[in-house]
C-alpha cells in the first residue's frame, strides 16, 4: 500500500448502476402474475456499496439517482447503511432506474429493465470530483457505464485520477446484454450475446485495472474469446491484474500470475453448498466479500471463501442489497457453519443479520404513551364528553410531545389505532425516534389481538418504521394452560413480526395477577426466549430491587445481546414514584428508557375533554409533565438527549 494510500478517507468508490429493484413477492411465479413487489436499492455498483459498507469497508457511490422519490429511497437508504453519498448527483431532469424481478424457478428470474435515459445513465466526467476519487483505496467501474459515450467517459476519468494517485482500480464486467442493445426489453435476465463492439470496448479497459472479477460468460465478453481458458489468457496478455474467475456453485477461481492450460490451477477458496433460491444480486455479494477480504489485507484463499460466503447468502434469500450479510452474521456463519442449505431457514443466522441491519440506532427512549383506549372511553363516559374527541386529544398529546423534543433524537410515542389515526398523521409531522403501536385487545387474558387474529395481513399495512407493541398480562406462575395459550400467541405475533419485517415490543406485566418477586419478570423472560421469541425491545414495570434488574439484564445478555433493551412503563404511578424507580435501574444498562402515559395525560385529559381547558392548555400541561419526567430520567441516568 502506498502512503497515499494509507491516508485514504473511504475504502472504495463504486461507481455506475444505481437503481430501484421491484421484486415479486409470489415465489415460483412469473412475472406476468406477480401481485406484489418488495422495494430495494439495487444495480451492481449500489449493491457492492451496500455489501462492502455492512461488511466495515468504508464505501462511497458514484453515480446519479433522480429528483423524485425513488431517487430520494436510494439516497435515505444507502445513508442508514452507511454508505458516503458524496458522490449521488441528483438529476432534475430524469427518472431514477427501476427494475422488475421475480423468481419464476430455481436460478430463473425473469427481470424487465426500466431504463429510457434515466439518472445513472446520465453521468458525466463533471460528476467526477478529483478530490473525492482520489480519497478513496480502490474505485470499482462496471461493465454497463462503458456502453455510453458520457458515462465510459466518466468512469475513465476516474480511472485515470485513481492511478495518478496510486490507488487500485477494480473492474466488475456486470455484463448485461440488453444493457448494450443486444437482447430484447423481455431478456433482462439473458447473460451472454457474443459482441465484437462489446468486446472491442471492454479490452481497452483492462490494462488499467489491478483487479478483474467476472462470470465465466462475462470473462469471455471481456476477451472476445470463445472458450474460458482462451479467454484468461487472453486478459493476461492484455493486463497483469488478479483476475477471479466466478463460476457460481462451484465457487471462484483466482489467477495471480501466469495462466497455465489447467483452468484448475489458481487459489480456490472454501465453498458452500448452498440451495439456490435467486440468483440475482449474487455476484454484487461475491464482490463485497471480496473486497472486504483483498482491501483488508488477507490473503487470495480467505478473500475468495469471504466472497464465496456471502455469495451464498445471497442466491438463499430473495432481495439483494438488504440480504447481504453484516460482518457479524458473516463471522458467525464462518465459525459456526448453518444446518440448512437454505440460509433463510436458519433462525440464529437471521436474527443476528435482523439485529444488525436495523434501520436507525436508538441508545434510548423516552415515550409519551397514548395508547391507552379502555381509560380514554371511561373517562369521556365520567366526565360526560363524547367520545369521539378522544381522537383530537390525542392530536394535542402528539403535539405536547414533540415540543419537549424539539427534532432532538431520542423520543418517541405510543399511538393505537382504535383512536390515534389523526395522531399518526401528525406524529409523522415532527423528528420523532420511534412509534410503537399496540396490538393486544385491552385487558385481555388470555391473550387476544385487538383487531385480527390474522396478525401478520394486518401488520403488512404497517409504516416500515412503525413498532409493533404487545401487552401480555404474564405471570411464570400462571396455570400451565393459560401459559401455553398466551405463549403461543406471542410465539404467532413475533413469526409474524419478522415476516413483515417490523420491530417489536413485548410488554410484560406481572404483577397484577401474582406476586412480584425478584425473580419473577426474570423468569418470565427466560419462560418466553426459551421459545425462541426474542423481541427488539421489552417494556417491562418498575422492579422492587436492584437484584431483580441485574437478573432481568442476565437473561436478556444470555438469551439476545443483540436486543434493544428495556424500556419501563408508568402503571399511572404519581411522579415521584416513577422518579424512584428510573434511579433503581441507574445500574441496569440494560434499561434504556420509559414509555409513561396517564401519568403525563390524564390530568389534562379530564379536563380538556368536557371542554374546561383549552388546546393550548393542554399542550401545555402534558408537556411540562413529560419535560419533568425526561428531566428525571436524564438526571438518573447522568446524560442529556442527544
Amino acid at each position: 500500500m502506498t502512503q497515499g494510500a494509507a491516508q485514504a478517507q473511504l475504502d472504495v468508490i463504486t461507481i455506475g448502476r444505481a437503481s430501484v429493484d421491484l421484486y415479486g413477492q409470489q415465489i415460483g411465479s412469473r412475472l406476468e402474475d406477480i401481485a406484489s413487489f418488495a422495494k430495494s436499492v439495487g444495480g451492481c455498483p449500489a449493491n457492492i456499496a451496500v455489501g462492502t459498507a455492512r461488511l466495515g469497508l468504508r464505501s462511497a457511490l458514484l453515480t446519479r439517482v433522480g429528483d423524485e422519490q425513488m431517487g430520494r429511497f436510494i439516497r435515505e437508504q444507502l445513508q442508514r447503511e452507511g454508505v458516503s453519498v458524496e458522490g449521488l448527483v441528483t438529476d432534475p431532469a430524469r427518472l431514477t432506474a427501476l427494475v422488475l424481478l421475480s423468481v419464476e424457478d430455481e436460478g430463473v428470474s425473469p427481470m424487465i429493465f426500466y431504463r429510457s435515459d434515466c439518472a445513472d445513465m446520465a453521468l458525466s466526467p463533471e460528476d467526477v470530483d478529483e478530490t473525492f476519487v482520489a480519497s478513496a483505496r480502490a474505485i470499482v467501474v462496471t461493465g454497463t457505464h462503458f456502453s455510453r459515450e458520457n458515462t465510459e467517459a466518466a468512469q475513465r476519468k476516474a480511472i485515470g485520477i485513481a492511478k495518478n494517485n496510486g490507488r487500485k482500480v477494480v473492474f466488475d464486467i456486470d455484463y448485461r446484454p440488453n444493457l448494450w442493445g443486444l437482447a430484447g426489453h423481455a431478456e433482462g435476465f439473458e447473460r451472454y450475446v457474443k459482441s465484437d463492439k462489446v468486446s472491442g470496448k471492454l479490452k481497452t479497459v483492462l490494462p488499467d485495472c489491478d483487479l478483474i472479477v467476472g462470470t465465466e460468460e462475462e470473462i469471455m465478453i471481456a476477451s472476445g474469446a470463445d472458450d474460458v481458458l482462451g479467454a484468461l489468457k487472453t486478459i493476461r496478455s492484455l493486463s497483469p491484474a488478479t483476475i477471479v474467475l466466478k463460476r457460481g456453485a462451484m465457487g471462484c477461481i483466482v489467477y495471480d500470475g501466469p495462466i497455465s492450460d489447467d483452468l484448475e490451477d489458481g487459489i480456490v477458496g472454501k465453498g458452500f453448498p448452498i440451495e439456490v433460491f435467486n440468483v440475482l444480486g449474487a455476484g454484487d455479494a461475491f464482490m463485497s466479500g471480496l473486497l472486504r477480504g483483498w482491501l483488508g489485507g488477507e490473503d487470495f484463499e480467505t478473500a475468495a471463501t469471504w466472497a464465496n460466503a456471502c455469495g451464498a447468502f445471497a442466491v438463499s434469500r430473495l432481495l439483494c442489497s438488504p440480504e447481504y450479510p453484516t460482518w457479524e452474521e458473516l463471522r458467525f456463519f464462518l465459525e459456526k457453519g448453518s444446518a440448512y442449505r437454505a440460509l433463510r431457514k436458519d433462525e440464529a443466522i437471521n436474527h443476528i443479520h435482523w439485529a444488525t441491519t436495523r434501520r436507525r440506532v436508538i441508545p434510548s427512549l423516552m415515550a409519551l404513551a397514548v395508547d391507552h383506549r379502555v381509560q380514554l372511553e371511561d373517562l369521556a363516559r365520567k366526565t360526560g364528553a363524547d367520545a369521539a374527541r378522544i381522537e383530537d386529544f390525542k392530536v394535542l398529546a402528539v403535539k405536547a410531545a414533540a415540543r419537549v423534543a424539539d427534532g432532538r433524537d431520542g423520543y418517541g410515542m405510543l399511538i393505537d389505532e382504535r383512536f390515534g389515526r389523526k395522531a399518526m398523521f401528525e406524529f409523522a409531522r415532527h423528528g420523532f425516534a420511534w412509534l410503537g403501536r399496540p396490538v393486544e385487545l385491552p385487558g385481555s387474558r388470555p391473550l387476544r389481538f385487538e383487531f385480527s387474529q390474522d396478525i401478520g395481513s394486518h401488520l403488512v399495512e404497517w409504516p416500515i418504521e412503525h413498532c409493533i407493541k404487545c401487552l401480555c398480562f404474564y405471570h411464570p406462575d400462571d396455570p400451565l394452560a393459560l401459559k401455553t395459550e398466551q405463549q403461543e400467541k406471542l410465539r404467532s405475533l413475533f413469526g409474524a413480526a419478522r415476516k413483515v419485517g417490523r420491530e417489536l415490543l413485548v410488554e410484560i406485566i406481572a404483577g397484577k395477577h401474582g406476586k412480584l418477586a425478584d425473580d419473577t419478570v426474570p423468569r418470565a423472560l427466560e419462560e418466553l426466549y426459551a421459545l425462541g421469541i426474542r423481541p427488539d425491545w421489552w417494556k417491562l414495570e418498575p422492579q422492587a430491587s436492584a437484584t431483580a434488574w441485574r437478573q432481568i439484564e442476565a437473561v436478556i445478555t444470555r438469551n439476545d445481546p443483540h436486543c434493544r433493551g428495556v424500556v419501563l412503563l408508568g402503571l399511572e404511578a404519581p411522579h415521584d414514584e416513577l422518579e424512584a424507580a428510573f434511579a433503581a435501574t441507574a445500574e441496569a444498562p440494560v434499561v434504556k428508557g420509559f414509555a409513561v402515559g396517564r401519568t403525563i395525560f390524564m390530568d389534562a385529559a379530564e379536563k380538556w375533554l368536557p371542554g374546561t381547558i383549552s388546546d393550548e392548555a393542554a399542550i401545555a400541561d402534558m408537556a411540562a409533565r413529560f419535560e419533568k419526567l425526561t428531566e428525571a430520567w436524564l438526571a438518573a441516568r447522568s446524560r442529556k438527549a442527544a
